[in-house]
């Protein structure tokens, strides 16, 4: 008998549409590789549009959450700053409906895996705070909003011993990534921190209290690290044990 393999919901992005775009009416999308790095790693996945009152019932029929990355930002409000910085874009609908997608996953101790405007989520969610700007924040920070394509490594980051990324990494303690966010997390909250850049930045957190609750600052579904293929292995793995 072939095992069943496990449903990963993904997050999909909403895009208003407009003259000259795709359609000129709201449109949802994902990147492609999103799917096929879960495909890859043993997973069914099926896209998640962005109906935040579905949250509970789309939890029903998954068994983990992926929360995708974009071209947006997490609203200060949701982590009690009063002060937005200039260079925030808000997609309300989105980001309400991903967080009864995580409340929900959460409520059924589902897998959940956070890339980078995910993790940020998650961040907020577990009662953390973002940096809203890195480069007025950090003004020393290493380029973030890496200027080669985004399929190749713009710096390292050191995984932190004993935590559940370095067990998913197998004990490499290092790993090449990708860079593509002004923000970061601040503070965990709750979560524990896995992966630090050179310059001090975050970039991964984690929840040793639920079942796997993992969060990337980078990009995994590029596959440029031995660590991004083993970290969608462990989640589509985590997923697959049901509970």
């Amino acid at each position: 008998m072939v095992a069943q393999r496990p449903v990963i919901g993904i997050t999909l992005d909403l895009e208003d549409g407009g003259a000259g775009q795709y359609s000129r009416y709201s449109w949802c999308a994902m990147r492609e590789n999103y799917m096929s790095a879960v495909a890859t790693a043993g997973g069914l996945p099926v896209a998640l549009p962005p109906f935040a009152q579905l949250g509970h019932d789309y939890a029903s029929h998954i068994d983990g959450l992926l929360i995708t990355g974009g071209a947006f930002d997490i609203d200060p409000a949701l982590y009690g700053d009063s002060d937005r910085h200039p260079s925030i874009t808000l997609r309300p609908r989105r980001t309400r409906a991903e967080s009864a997608f995580l409340a929900a996953a959460l409520a059924r101790d589902l897998p959940v895996l956070g890339i980078c405007g995910g993790m940020q989520l998650m961040a907020v969610a577990l009662g953390g705070t973002l940096i809203q700007h890195i480069p007025d924040t950090l003004p020393n920070a290493l380029p973030h909003e890496q200027p080669n394509p985004r399929d190749e490594a713009s710096h390292t980051v050191a995984l932190t011993p004993g935590t559940r990324l370095a067990q998913v990494a197998q004990g490499r303690l290092q790993a090449a990534v990708n860079s593509a966010h002004h923000q970061a997390v601040r503070t965990p909250g709750r979560g524990v921190v896995n992966a630090v850049a050179d310059d001090g930045v975050i970039e991964g957190i984690e929840d040793p209290a639920h079942r796997f609750f993992l969060g990337v600052q980078w990009h995994p579904e590029f596959g440029i690290d031995p660590v991004d293929k083993a970290l969608f292995r462990a989640f589509a793995q985590a997923a697959g044990e049901r509970g």
